[in-house]
């Protein structure tokens, strides 16, 4: 089981050159990938991003690739001559549209927005593929390392929900049989007190406990919080990412006891299923962290 979030960094040097990249992801219940590459490593961006989704099912995971040139920096100076003449033709429109004397100099033109530019260069040779590559493996291989601790953290405290609703359901399946027995005993003490006593057995009074019973009967619910929770122990026991089956089985563990609660008019009853449904919000928070 792994953690939606986790942290890893790579890197790599070549040529004079240090590739590193850091992979960071948070919460999300779909997949996302942010990718931010200089303008001429564009062409690696469709590879670099199918490596990250074939490994990350859901989160959003955010990957910044870092650059160092270990020879000092590495800047390109650029000059845009054709915007440098149009700043001059300019100005001299301006001077013979007032009368204005002209005297501009190269300094002047440059000052100019857009004219002179400075610009870290960055590698474009064949090595730059693999580099990224690699550097990407290793971030890769820390990011899992940290995904799989705090998901093995979080497995310890899902099994421990998942105990907690066994204990809840066992409660419960002692607890039905009861309540027939006990809606029979309020149904002859009010007739009692009403002073409509009947014999037991009585063809009305017996008719009336088993359309009680029938309304009342939870034996398919409990079947299936059985079921449910045996699928969930399962899906935490695999090698499969569990976020989304584990949100799924929550929502219908949370429906089973919602049915529960409205057919069976018992107070213990009630009860038991107020524990299981804060039990189970607890699970389904918990699951919104595993991928």
């Amino acid at each position: 089981m792994k953690s939606m979030t986790g942290f890893g960094r790579g890197e790599v040097v070549t040529g004079g050159w240090r590739f590193a990249i850091e992979l960071a992801a948070v919460n999300r219940k779909q997949g996302e990938i942010v990718l931010t590459l200089p303008r001429e490593w564009q062409a690696h961006e469709a590879a670099l991003r199918q490596y990250i989704g074939e490994r990350v099912a859901r989160g959003r995971v955010v990957a910044t690739v870092k650059i160092e040139c270990l020879r000092g920096v590495q800047e390109q100076v650029k000059v845009d001559l054709d915007l440098a003449r149009a700043y001059v033709a300019a100005l001299r429109q301006v001077a013979e549209a007032t009368g204005a004397g002209l005297n501009v100099d190269a300094a002047d033109v440059l000052r100019a927005p857009g004219v002179f530019t400075v610009e870290e260069s960055v590698p474009q040779g064949p090595e730059v593929g693999p580099a990224l590559e690699q550097a990407l493996s290793r971030a890769m291989e820390a990011f899992e390392r940290t995904r799989l601790a705090e998901g093995a953290a979080l497995g310890r405290d899902l099994e421990a929900r998942l105990a907690e609703l066994h204990e809840v359901l066992a409660k419960i399946i002692v607890q039905a049989p009861k309540v027939t027995v006990h809606q029979r005993a309020s149904l002859t003490r009010r007739l009692e007190e009403a002073g409509l006593p009947l014999p037991w057995p009585d063809e009305r009074l017996l008719r009336e406990i088993a359309l009680f019973a029938e309304r009342s009967d939870i034996s398919e619910e409990l079947t299936r919080l059985a079921s449910h929770l045996d699928q969930c122990a399962l899906t935490l026991r695999g090698s499969e990412p569990a976020g989304r089956p584990l949100d799924f089985l929550c929502q219908e563990l949370h429906r089973e006891f919602n049915t529960i609660g409205s057919k069976a008019n018992d107070a213990g009853l009630a009860h038991l299923v107020v524990a299981g449904k804060g039990a189970v919000e607890k699970l389904r928070e918990q699951v919104q962290n595993i991928e």
